[in-house]
């Protein structure tokens, strides 16, 4: 069985090394970039899994970018290419996905379709009659950044938004290429319409409780309470948990900014409240931070990384970017630490790399995250963060 996967970002390569262990997967990319280092067994992102499987795994992978060999003979085609929220449409850009659907449809009639990026609700069944087959579907991902091939490999669950043969049988796959034992990973089967559901109010539930713990800290920080004995204390109930409850400068990455504004989107003028109150919470978070940046009168900021989290590469649509600008529109100067950057400027803003000059410079550093170079300089770091944890 020939399994294609189209889009070799962290969703699509993950995918990739997760069913080439079992079977012939084509990664279908078109940076020649990234097919060479794929090729070359060199991941093109930050992913210490994926790192480890192509040093260390016998996997039946190959990039290309011919469309002709990535799409003949294919069984399935996994589509895993980005969709964007518009700001202009009130909807994700989902141009790359239909774009590759009809690729795929005057290339076979044959191979099923899976789409796995993230879509509005409704997204499938409009392909199925646009392009006049049933043979499409929708399964969502649940990853984190850089650690998505460990999620592939201990998935909480498979969503399949179809009854086909072809889609349980695709269901089954997954499983059986995970490493988690397989009777543990529930197959749940529904409609392509309920599935694309469930990934946007997933997230859309996490970014609600990211909300919930950052105002309970902002409430803290004003009372002079400490936000840990308090969490602790909330997160002790087995009802709510004691995750995904670090408070931080507000959420960001690749999926919740936008997986929210989408659901919201497809609310229209279905009655909700909470929806729309998560969205606005979040921005009130990071006016909230960048006023009690500003009550501390610094005259450099120092800002270190623009990465969400620990061990991630990715600076798109991080909460920190939000609070440099506003921090920038009320003229206070501006430094920056990211050793990931090839830039020594940013958009006028100074780009260090050595951490020892960059914090001479900072009169206060504020940092989304609390890492162990920061420790010995603590009482020059503004941080959110409590638990020293992602």
């Amino acid at each position: 069985m020939k399994i294609t996967v189209v889009g070799a970002g962290y969703v699509g390569l993950s995918l990739a090394v997760l069913i080439s262990q079992k079977y012939e997967v084509i990664a279908f990319d078109l940076s020649e970039e990234k097919v060479k280092k794929i090729n070359k067994r060199n991941s093109p992102i930050h992913d210490l899994e994926l790192i480890e499987y192509f040093q260390n795994k016998k996997l039946n992978l190959k990039a290309t970018t011919d469309r002709n060999i990535a799409y003949r003979e294919a069984d399935y085609i996994i589509i895993a290419t980005p969709t964007n929220y518009d700001v202009k449409t009130g909807s994700f850009d989902t141009s790359s996905v239909e774009s590759v659907i009809s690729e795929c449809v005057e290339f076979s009639n044959e191979a099923t379709l899976v789409i796995k990026s993230t879509i509005p609700i409704g997204f499938t069944d409009q392909m199925r009659k646009k392009f006049n087959t049933n043979n499409i579907f929708f399964s969502p991902e649940f990853l984190r950044e850089s650690k998505a091939l460990y999620d592939n490999l201990h998935p909480s669950r498979i969503v399949i938004g179809a009854y086909s043969e072809q889609s349980i049988k695709f269901g089954k796959l997954l499983i059986e290429c995970a490493e988690t034992n397989h009777k543990n990973i529930p197959l749940i089967n529904m409609e392509s319409k309920e599935a694309e559901a469930v990934k946007l109010f997933s997230n859309t539930y996490l970014a609600m409780r990211i909300a919930f713990f950052n105002e309970l800290d902002s409430f803290n920080e004003i009372q002079n309470l400490s936000s840990e004995r308090v969490i602790a204390g909330v997160s002790t109930d087995p009802r709510i948990g004691d995750y995904y409850n670090n408070p931080s400068f507000g959420y960001g990455g690749y999926c919740l900014p936008k997986d929210t504004k989408q659901l919201l989107s497809n609310f229209q003028k279905i009655p909700n409240k909470l929806i729309k109150a998560v969205i606005e919470a979040n921005q009130t978070r990071k006016d909230f931070i960048v006023n009690s940046i500003v009550n501390k009168s610094p005259k450099t900021v120092g800002v270190y990384r623009l990465i969400m989290k620990e061990g991630s590469d990715n600076f798109r649509e991080s909460a920190v970017l939000d609070i440099l600008q506003t921090l920038r529109n009320k003229k206070i100067n501006i430094i920056l630490y990211e050793p990931y950057m090839e830039t020594k400027n940013l958009d006028n803003i100074v780009v260090y790399k050595n951490l020892n000059d960059f914090i001479k410079k900072s009169d206060l550093i504020i940092a989304n995250r609390i890492s162990d170079e920061l420790k010995h300089i603590r009482n020059k770091v503004y941080s959110r963060d409590i638990f020293n944890e992602n």
